[in-house]
């Protein structure tokens, strides 16, 4: 005879197989190129797509080093610098010196800089109109707290 633990055990594996399925289709859609340039168009900004991606990360974790931004996007380092190179030739972020270690030179987004992630992230609602549109406000208030509650409980779980 199968306990209840054992059935529980499974059933909570399905889900994680079907919830980790979701989240690559989820990653995978939002990392396709074509997307990126369908919201710089939305957007109404003219930005290299390697660049915007870095920009809009810079503006979420922001003050960042340029090896902590490179490992959390998962490009190296030494290209990840010569983005940030360019978006700072750009007006679009500054490097800073760190407050916390002087060594570490921070990238931390300008005006301009913000004036443009505004841009994308009016774009991006635009955009995401569509996919919610016959969604309940209660079912997406439910859908983002709860994946902010996954997002804070996975950023401090290091074996992932």
């Amino acid at each position: 005879m199968m306990s209840t633990n054992n059935v529980q055990t499974t059933h909570m594996s399905a889900m994680m197989r079907d919830l980790h399925g979701a989240l690559i289709e989820i990653v995978s859609a939002m990392n396709r190129p074509q997307r990126d340039d369908e919201l710089v168009r939305e957007a109404g900004i003219s930005l290299d797509r390697a660049l915007f991606r870095l920009l809009v990360a810079i503006e979420r974790l922001g003050p960042i080093g340029v090896v902590d931004l490179a490992e959390r996007i998962g490009l190296d380092y030494t290209t990840v610098s010569r983005q940030v190179a360019k978006l700072d030739g750009l007006g679009l972020v500054e490097r800073k010196g760190s407050v916390a270690d002087r060594r570490v030179r921070e990238a931390v987004i300008t005006p301009e800089g913000q004036r443009m992630t505004d841009k994308i992230d009016a774009a991006r609602e635009r955009m995401s109109q569509a996919i919610f549109a016959s969604w309940e406000e209660k079912d997406i208030a439910d859908l983002v707290r709860l994946m902010g509650r996954f997002a804070e409980a996975f950023r401090h779980d290091k074996k992932v």
